[in-house]
């Protein structure tokens, strides 16, 4: 299976970056990927008043994704917030396409290094997966990545491959921590973990809210041994990999810490 890694840079505005969206979807589709992964907060970066931009999943920003996936007959999976009916957002990821029409909201909630987004954001319940192509893939966000238990309740259901769409908080260490949490969760589950961030503000030109965790880009295609086959730098880009499925049943039988498990 083709997919593509959309690292981009949003801003506040949901139609801007709606644009963005179509823009790379196309890019995408012509060299031929059938998955196109955008980061967390696709829809508005961070910083930006998510109760007023959050949207239901059959709102506007939602239904001009479906579009966008339906004209390029490809499945997209991107970050947007949508109303959690506590005066609080849910950070949702849409996962839709041909065959495909899903949303995950991010159950761990990024309490971590002075910042508190359970403040603003309600934490989701519900392990997803969706299968492309007949291929199952699992849904995560971001601070998701240091709970290991998410990528193998992905592999119990089945899949193959784990999502992990980000918009990864810059300070010191924090590039080494993504590089090294992403190889480990590909590695736990024996999966491929496509993950993708939001790039570097700085790199792009784009002005970013003080404090708020808006990216540092470095997303990878990782292989289920834990080998990085892809990767970007800060700057905005797309990496397109092609995904070999035989690899996950042959690293499961060389390495199977799955079915080893006891507890």
């Amino acid at each position: 299976m083709r997919v593509a890694l959309s690292q981009i840079v949003t801003t506040p505005d949901p139609r801007a970056n709606l644009a963005l969206v179509g823009e790379q979807v196309e890019r995408a589709a012509g060299r031929g990927a059938r998955l196109v992964v955008f980061p967390e907060a696709t829809m508005a970066s961070f910083g930006s008043p998510l109760a007023t931009v959050a949207e239901p999943l059959d709102g506007a920003w939602a239904s001009g994704v479906r579009e966008i996936a339906r004209a390029a007959g490809v499945v997209v999976v991107a970050g947007m917030f949508t109303p959690a009916g506590d005066g609080r957002v849910a950070n949702t990821l849409l996962a839709t396409g041909p065959g495909v029409e899903a949303a995950y909201d991010k159950i761990h909630l990024y309490d971590a290094f002075g910042y508190t987004e359970s403040d603003s954001v309600a934490p989701g319940s519900r392990v997803v997966t969706v299968d492309v192509d007949g291929v199952r893939v699992g849904l995560a966000t971001c601070y998701d990545v240091r709970f290991p238990e998410l990528f193998r309740a992905h592999a119990d259901a089945g899949a193959q491959v784990s999502v992990l769409a980000a918009s990864w908080g810059a300070g010191p260490g924090k590039r080494e921590q993504w590089e090294l949490l992403v190889r480990a969760r590909a590695l736990d589950s024996t999966s491929w973990l496509l993950a993708v961030g939001q790039g570097d503000p700085a790199a792009a030109g784009v002005a970013a809210a003080p404090d708020a965790p808006t990216g540092i880009g470095h997303s990878a295609v990782v292989g289920p041994d834990g080998s990085v086959r892809g990767a970007l730098g800060a700057e905005p880009g797309l990496l397109v990999a092609d995904v070999d499925l035989a690899e996950v049943a042959a690293t499961r039988r060389a390495i199977p810490v799955l079915a080893n498990r006891r507890l």
